[in-house]
């Protein structure tokens, strides 16, 4: 039952004995305490792909998203590179990073002073990495406002890293300023986060906009990859209304999976894991397990599934 203090997984209790650094899980075995039945890998066909997680309403999910599609699609085998490009850093910290003893962030590699991979660290889990934020990324868009090619700062740094893994996932601050600009510029496709109450397409005709303004002048290539529903109460009618509304107005790109509101969701970054580690069979967990699983299938990642297992 979702909301018990003993329904800690394994691999989250070994993390959490342990919090003073990341200790590696076996994928394997998280796999099998998460009911992972698929696996990824580079996709068909082969290339890497930058997702951008992006909404510029806060509260939605977005962090929630990044941190936890990316574990799951690291424990089904890819290689996984999640940037941090909010100043708050929660997909930080939701990955086990203390902000105080990050060395080095995405704002130097934004600047121009540190190189990416000097930058990135490891995380809990296997094959799963980040490029940290720290609060320092909050100057970033003044800073960089007298730079040349501001727009594409992160791009071109990535491009050093970019094809040591199979996704990137970019998750975004809450505005359509310059950093959320940069992610769209470096990204190949656009997953938004959609919050299952009063006002969620509020703002959501900006953003489409700003995508239609970077591809006419930074990135012809950045698609719409869909839109995923977060946070949904099913005791209330306005949810399902929310839910009937997103799926009228934007029909194929919206996900099957809809992500509940979970108590375990909120709990996990505390222990500074996903909820893949921390109760996979929660709620929770089996939404973003079933939603890296249509992930898969929709950008041609999944290489195979184990009938009879969920």
């Amino acid at each position: 039952m979702e909301g018990r203090p003993d329904a800690m997984s394994s691999a989250s209790q070994a993390r959490a004995e342990h919090a003073d650094a990341p200790v590696m899980v076996d994928n394997d075995t998280v796999a099998r305490e998460a009911r992972v039945t698929f696996r990824v890998g580079p996709g068909n066909p082969p290339g890497q792909r930058v997702i951008a997680v992006a909404n510029q309403k806060g509260g939605v999910g977005k962090s929630t998203t990044a941190v936890n599609l990316g574990a799951y699609l690291a424990i089904a085998g890819a290689r996984v590179l999640i940037v941090d490009l909010d100043p708050q850093g929660n997909a930080s910290t939701g990955l086990g990073l203390d902000h105080r003893q990050v060395e080095h962030s995405v704002y130097e590699v934004l600047t121009g002073d540190v190189d990416a991979a000097a930058a990135i660290r490891a995380t809990a889990v296997t094959n799963l990495n980040v490029l940290p934020s720290t609060i320092d990324l909050a100057g970033a868009e003044v800073e960089l406002v007298s730079t040349i090619s501001r727009e594409s700062r992160l791009q071109r740094a990535l491009t050093t890293v970019r094809y040591s893994y199979d996704v990137i996932i970019i998750d975004c601050p809450p505005s359509l300023g310059l950093l959320t600009v940069n992610a769209l510029a470096a990204a190949d496709e656009l997953l938004i986060p959609i919050q299952c109450e009063y006002y969620a397409l509020e703002g959501l005709g900006q953003l489409l906009r700003n995508v239609d303004l970077v591809r006419a002048n930074l990135n012809p290539q950045l698609r719409i990859g869909g839109i995923v529903l977060t946070m949904y109460d099913g005791r209330t009618r306005l949810a399902e209304q929310v839910v009937y509304e997103v799926r009228k107005h934007f029909t194929d790109i919206v996900y099957r999976t809809v992500v509940p509101r979970s108590v375990r969701l909120s709990e996990a970054p505390g222990y500074g894991v996903p909820i893949a580690l921390y109760d996979p069979l929660s709620r929770g967990g089996i939404a973003y397990r079933d939603l890296t699983l249509e992930f898969a299938a929709r950008t041609g990642l999944l290489m195979s599934t184990v009938e009879g297992a969920s």
